[in-house]
Formats: C-alpha cells, structure tokens, sequence
C-alpha cells in the first residue's frame, strides 16, 4: 500500500512521503540498557550481568527507570549515576515488575510487566511492589522449543489468596520511599494509577475483591495520605476507569460510567464534585474523542439511534442540550477526528455496502 495527502478542499490525493520524526529513546541490547539521541547518537547506560527490564525515559529526558531482578533503578542519561530504590527483590517479591495476575487481569499484557510511573514533571516515580509468597504455585506448559517445558508460576485460583500489593513513590536520584496509606494485607486490586499534571498528586484505582465497589483516591506524593475522590458500587460488578479527561485548567474531569444502566458520560470537578452528567438516556456511549475547551464541547462515538450502529456526536459541557449527531445515513462509521475537531474521516458500511471512506467537515 502507498500512503497519500489528500487535500481536503479539492479532494485531490498525490503520493506521500512520511516525515521522518526524530526523537529519543531507550532500548534493552545484550542485557543492557542504552540511550538512542534524537540524532541518532547510541550511549550505553548499563554494564553488568544482569537483564535490565522495561527500561523508561523520564518526561523531559534526563533519566531512565527500570527494573533489575525485581528491584527499581533509575539513571542519569548525562552522568550515568545510577540509584537503587529497593533492596528485597527475589522471587517471590517485585517491585515494579507486575505478579502475573496482575499482567494477566489489570495492566494489561501491553504493559510487559511494567508496574511503574514517571510524574510528569519527572522528579518522582510511583510503583507496585507485590508479594506473592502466598499465592500458590501452578506449573503451565510452555510449547517453545522442541519439546517444551513446564513453568511453575504464581496462579491464583478463585478462592486462593492474590497477591500482597503496596505502591510506593520515590524521589528520583534519592533514597527513601513514602508509602501509600493502604492495607496490603485487605483482599483488594489496584487498578492502573496517573498522575496529575502538575504532579503534585497521583491519583489511585481501588477495588474490593467482589470487584463490585470502585474507589479512586488522591494521594499526597510526600506524606503518602489520601482522600476520596470518587466512588462507585454496583450489585453485580465494576470495570476500571480507562482514558479519564483531565482538563487543562485544573477545572475537573470527565469519566465514563454504566452505573445507570448504561454508559454515559459524566463531568466532575477534581474535589469529585458531579457538576454535570453530560449523556443520558437508553442507550450507551463507546468512547471519548475529543475534548475542545475553548468551545466547551465534546466529540464522541455512541450506538444511540440504533445499537448497531456507531456514529460520531457532540454536545456541550453545560449538560443542556441534546447530543448532535455528524455522522450520516444508516451505516455503522469508524471514526478517525481531527485534532482541531473541525474535520473527520469515516469509514463506514452495513450489511449492504462494503467499507468506504468520506472526508466530512
């Protein structure tokens, strides 16, 4: 296939050539962890034995976090310095380096393990620490090789005992971890936390082990104490909070939530204050676009004429009026917005007409 530019007034398409787009990153290579410049220019960070593990470039690109046999590290990329964060790591214990349960169930295997956090402003990094000395061990068939093998892992089953999880944060390049204010030894999950811009808290999914009561909390980065944010019970069961909005101007967030019934949308100020459920009725939204602030407005898909069909709306944050639709005639539509909101590509087709795509403004 060959990509195209098209012109969006004339419809005219002529061939493309993508720009190259120069940025940093951070690689794993015999073990080791090295630093690629926006230049092009490779530096090795690591020498030892050892295989370093999902190694991250801070925000602004001065330091690199991984992890090493299930201990936290970071580096200096100018001076190589580098600093430990924690010291118990082995086989039964990981920090910053996921259970499998969690992998498997809550992270999510895009994750690779993962299970820490650059802050935005990269002074701090937030992790999970797991304990799983008392989940039981299950041996799963691996098919790699000729023959296979068994690998003995750490499984809960329903009913065993799940992992014992802490987070922590640390400062980058000192010693020292604030722990956050949760009981490790309560039967809970902890769903994948974010941090705020301005990095000055960092803001935690908790969810009982019925998986039918959801809390999110602010956590103070220096003292480790939280509050409630928001919460959310159901008889039968929750979902983790995915692609939350936090506006620019610290003036609150907007989250997805069935607890109705059915998915809709819904506006809260960033003490977890309902200032406005901006959906609503029978029928559910499918996903957040875009946000314009300035014009106070929200694109998003949702099946709310037909539930098998998705189209493309926008209302506005004040919750008053009726959601408009910009999609067209009776066809399901994958949407592709663009950044400015003021354009958009559909491809769109039903059970009589195969796949097209239309420019829309």
């Amino acid at each position: 296939t060959k990509p195209y530019t098209v012109d969006i007034r004339s419809g005219e398409a002529v061939p493309s050539v993508p720009a190259q787009v120069n940025i940093a990153s951070v690689f794993i290579k015999n073990k080791d962890v090295f630093y690629k410049s926006a230049a092009g220019v490779e530096k090795q960070l690591t020498k030892d034995t050892l295989l370093e593990k999902n190694p991250s470039l801070s925000p602004d690109g001065t330091q690199v976090a991984f992890t090493r046999n299930n201990d936290l590290y970071s580096i200096d990329i100018n001076t190589n310095t580098e600093t430990r964060y924690t010291n118990d790591g082995s086989d039964v214990i990981y920090n910053g380096w996921a259970s499998w349960v969690y992998f498997e169930e809550i992270l999510g295997r895009a994750s690779r393990y993962k299970a820490f956090w650059w802050s935005p402003d990269s002074k701090k990094i937030a992790f999970m620490r797991f304990d799983d000395s008392k989940v039981p061990v299950f041996p799963i068939y691996n098919s790699k090789g000729q023959h296979g093998f068994l690998e003995n892992t750490r499984y809960p089953k329903p009913g065993d005992k799940n992992p014992e999880v802490k987070t922590g944060i640390v400062t980058a390049g000192s010693k020292g971890i604030v722990w956050t204010d949760f009981d490790p030894k309560m039967d809970q999950y902890f769903g994948t936390p974010f941090w705020m811009a301005d990095s000055k808290s960092l803001w935690m999914q908790w969810m009982n082990r019925n998986q039918n009561n959801l809390i999110i909390y602010s956590v103070n980065p220096q003292s480790g104490s939280k509050g409630i944010i928001y919460e959310e019970k159901q008889n039968t069961w929750v979902d983790w909070f995915e692609n939350m909005y936090f506006f620019k101007n610290r003036q609150g967030f907007i989250l997805k939530s069935d607890k109705s019934g059915w998915g809709h949308f819904y506006y809260y100020d960033l003490e977890g204050n309902l200032k406005k459920q901006l959906t609503s009725g029978t029928w559910r939204v499918t996903e957040l676009l875009m946000v314009d602030e300035r014009a106070q407005e929200i694109y998003f898909t949702a099946r709310q004429e037909n539930s098998t069909r998705n189209d493309l709306y926008r209302v506005g944050l004040k919750g008053t009026e009726e959601p408009q639709r910009l999609t067209f005639g009776n066809y399901d539509h994958q949407i592709s917005l663009a950044p400015d909101g003021k354009h958009f590509i559909t491809t769109y087709s039903n059970l009589t007409t195969p796949p097209k795509s239309a420019l829309m403004d």
